[in-house]
């Protein structure tokens, strides 16, 4: 351990006194550099579930709209839409100035310019059983009854009909399954096409060895500018598959890679973040610290309903103790000691910050032990005394946290036994109500609190939804179809609040703190946004070429 501290320290110092950006040229080209430790499966949008796929699609591939760093809707292949009065119909008007990238799948070998048919194949593509795309749940409100559907009246205009109002809709069409692919390509390669992509987004593929490299390069026929200026501004991008993160860390203090993003492993978070979660300074004069609320709420769960047997032999069926161990952690401390207040302690209720419908006046739970200790005793537990053990299920990830909050409830007499899974196994559990308390994490499919909320709603039971904790309240439901229904966002919003508030008082989980969006930069790349979806857009980047 001593050496590798050492070794550390050393190439920190080799890389702060190095000059900056000669490892990340060739030959006068700008090439942006990182690593995606957990792999990319596929570049085929229909599978862009992981994070480390959305990154990667997100360069090679275009959607009608796009989001922008303030999570607003922006146009992209669509030029304006235009949505009915009764929420059911929306119309796209798209470019004429988009082409697919140049391909052999194409008769001349040229990229064709895309029409509104091809966004009819590509959603239908995505809804296709025999494709078994993840993405299908997104047009699950779409009404394909004769007529309807994905329709295109002429080239140019793209029409998508739903069964009922639904105003999160158009964000949800930001996502990378919603972008638009080529019949040609997909028959070309058919399985073979998430190895194969061809899009019309601001770079193409080179080239990929798989669990090695992947190169992107510019796409020169890109449609997109910038105050006039034609995008991409880099020549290539280069993604590396490190998965070791300490080795991963290195490469970024060598300068061998641009960006690192997030600190998921702890291994050097202390070598680069200051205990109130600042960039150390030795770093200053070479690193940009991107930061910003990310559109995920970490929490533990229980399972709440209590038809089921396992949940009325459970002290957790009463909500006094769920409450408790609401009350009975310290997030603040949490917060600083466990993440190096990298995020927020999630005291407003389970919808996190970063979304329009957060407000800091909504009052979840602080710390407050004497409260603990209260409702304990109300629940025929004093001080704790006859409370059975409670199993809190997590991964080896979370592990150090579940510990400091198995020390902080064991202050207040609540006795947790930890059970540490692989995230497939616990995964399953979680999912089929194998476990009554676990830990979980959620992050946003779209930037609107309805994603969150989602999981509270009665219909939304597993297998068939997210709702783990099988909880119902009969008003909640009423709230959220509301909702639903109201295309005014400020009264929606309202309406969102509402139902945090019944989340917060029936407590079927407990949020422990809403995460944000890192990203260390290397100082010669510039325009490098980022967004609360944390998503990753390499079209603006600039970076300075060595001399």
């Amino acid at each position: 351990m001593k050496f590798k501290n050492i070794s550390l320290c050393f190439l920190i110092s080799a890389f702060l006194f190095s000059c900056s950006g000669k490892k990340n040229n060739h030959e006068g080209k700008t090439i942006f550099r990182y690593n995606e430790p957990k792999g990319i499966t596929s570049l085929d949008p229909a599978f862009s579930r992981t994070m480390a796929n959305i990154w990667a699609v997100n360069q090679l591939f275009n959607g009608l709209v796009q989001m922008d760093d303030e999570t607003r809707i922006q146009p992209c292949i669509a030029n304006n839409w235009g949505i009915s009065e009764d929420g059911l119909v929306y119309t796209f008007h798209l470019r004429s100035d988009v082409y697919f990238h140049d391909s052999k799948v194409f008769s001349t070998g040229k990229g064709r310019g895309i029409s509104a048919q091809d966004f009819v194949y590509s959603f239908n593509r995505i809804v296709d059983e025999k494709v078994l795309s993840p993405g299908r749940w997104i047009f699950n409100n779409v009404d394909f009854t004769e007529g309807k559907g994905f329709t295109a009246p002429d080239d140019s205009t793209f029409v998508i009909h739903l069964k009922k109002s639904f105003p999160p809709f158009i964000g949800m069409l930001t996502m990378q399954y919603c972008s638009v692919v080529p019949k040609e390509a997909v028959d070309f390669y058919e399985k073979d096409f998430g190895r194969n992509p061809i899009g019309t987004g601001p770079f193409k593929m080179k080239w990929w060895y798989e669990g090695v490299k992947l190169v992107l390069h510019k796409n020169e026929n890109y449609f997109e500018t910038e105050d006039g200026n034609k995008l991409p501004y880099l020549d290539a991008v280069s993604i590396t598959f490190i998965n070791d993160p300490q080795s991963s860390f290195l490469e970024f203090v060598k300068g061998n890679t641009d960006m690192l993003s997030g600190l998921d492993d702890g291994s050097y978070k202390d070598a680069i973040i200051t205990p109130s979660g600042e960039l150390k300074a030795e770093f200053n004069d070479k690193v940009n610290l991107i930061s910003q609320p990310f559109l995920n709420t970490e929490y533990l769960g229980f399972v709440v309903n209590d038809s089921l047997e396992i949940v009325r032999n459970s002290p957790l069926r009463k909500k006094e103790i769920r409450q408790a161990i609401n009350y009975g952690i310290d997030r603040v401390k949490m917060m600083r000691y466990i993440r190096n207040n990298i995020g927020a302690p999630a005291v407003n209720g389970f919808v996190p910050e970063g979304l329009p419908s957060f407000s800091k006046e909504l009052k979840g739970y602080d710390y407050n032990p004497a409260k603990a200790r209260e409702l304990l005793a109300q629940a025929g537990y004093p001080n704790g005394n006859g409370l059975p053990e409670i199993t809190l299920h997590t991964t080896s990830q979370y592990l150090d946290l579940c510990e400091y909050i198995q020390h902080q409830l064991s202050e207040i007499g609540v006795k947790i036994k930890m059970e540490v899974n692989p995230p497939g196994t616990h995964g399953e559990m979680v999912a089929n109500a194998q476990s009554l308390f676990w830990r979980k994490s959620w992050i946003a499919d779209y930037a609107d609190a309805e994603n969150f909320l989602a999981l509270y709603y009665s219909k939304n039971f597993t297998p068939k939804g997210p709702n783990y904790t099988l909880f119902k309240n009969d008003k909640y439901d009423k709230l959220y179809e509301t909702a639903l229904n109201e295309v005014n966002d400020s009264l929606r919003y309202i309406l969102y609040r509402e139902m945090d508030s019944i989340i917060i008082d029936n407590a079927p989980v407990v949020p422990l703190y809403y995460d944000r969006v890192l990203r260390f930069v290397n100082k010669d790349v510039q325009g490098l946004g980022s967004n609360s979806m944390n998503l990753l857009t390499l079209k603006n980047v600039k970076k300075s070429v060595a001399k």
